[in-house]
């Protein structure tokens, strides 16, 4: 399994069981009506688009949590790049089961398949510069596990996971703080009262904020909002190496090849989890 902090198996498993309780609640009757006890069958993940597979490690989890009698054979892993008719992997065993897992092992392959896919076509877009790729919070309420690993997959980084692990003071924070100078000294504050470590990245919308994160000092990353291409060059030249920088803020396919080339160090595209068409896949009985 690709590794990050966020992929626990406690946590693997809260959401899985928490999605099936969502789903098959006190059973999946269609399943229990229409199909003897004893049945087995088995079936195929049939890729119908052409993109990137995620979610093939995901699925043996869900197949087990709902049976533990289903097996599941991987043929094409995490990352492959799919096109249509490819199988992806077979599951075997009681078909009333297998009924009741498809369409949970399906809205997760099939959202973060489409992440992995537009996170690896944005990634491309990078190509011939050292900008990195990086998601948001911009993601699906409950989801955010399986939207973040998607784009791990995909050759992103992942960003923050939330709000507890990175400390981002942004246009509102600093506003209702009174400045820049004053939100950075009141977090520094706050982290050695409550004896916390946590990395400090300030949005900054103008060179002049620029210059007062630069005065103030202490943070871990400066971020470049919603900036044009000749603004974010005279950012980086005067940042000049000091704190790594992040370009954020409305950047699409269509320019954040430009925005790469101002020599940024990340790009954060909200869009990798927010604006995402699913992969057609489909689990098929054969």
């Amino acid at each position: 399994m690709q590794t990050a902090s966020y992929l626990t198996p406690e946590a693997l498993m809260t959401f899985i069981r928490t999605a099936l309780a969502e789903d098959v609640g006190d059973g999946d009757h269609s399943a229990l009506a229409s199909i003897p006890a004893d049945a087995q069958n088995r079936a195929h993940l049939l890729v119908k688009g052409e993109g990137i597979l995620a979610g093939v490690e995901l699925a043996p989890l869900i197949f087990h949590e709902v049976d533990p009698a289903l097996r599941m054979e991987v043929r094409l892993t995490d990352g492959t790049r799919v096109k249509h008719g490819d199988i992806a992997f077979t599951v075997e065993g009681p078909a009333r089961s297998i009924l009741t897992a498809e369409r949970l092992v399906l809205n997760c392959m099939q959202r973060m398949s489409g992440i992995a896919t537009h996170t690896a076509y944005l990634t491309s877009l990078l190509a011939g510069t050292k900008a990195r790729l990086l998601d948001t919070r911009k993601t699906t309420p409950n989801f955010r596990l399986c939207e973040k690993w998607a784009v791990l997959i995909g050759g992103g980084v992942n960003h923050r996971y939330g709000l507890f692990d990175m400390i981002i003071l942004k246009d509102n924070h600093v506003d209702y703080a009174g400045g820049i100078a004053q939100a950075i000294a009141a977090t520094h504050a706050y982290l050695q009262r409550t004896g916390r470590q946590l990395p400090i990245e300030v949005e900054t919308r103008s060179l002049a904020e620029v210059q007062q994160v630069l005065d103030a000092g202490g943070i871990s990353r400066i971020m470049l909002d919603n900036m044009k291409p000749e603004l974010l060059r005279q950012a980086v030249a005067l940042i000049a190496g000091r704190y790594p920088t992040e370009a954020s803020g409305g950047i699409t396919e269509h320019t954040i090849a430009e925005v790469a080339a101002t020599g940024v160090d990340f790009i954060s595209v909200g869009a990798l989890t927010h604006s995402i068409k699913s992969l057609d896949l489909s689990l098929k009985a054969y």
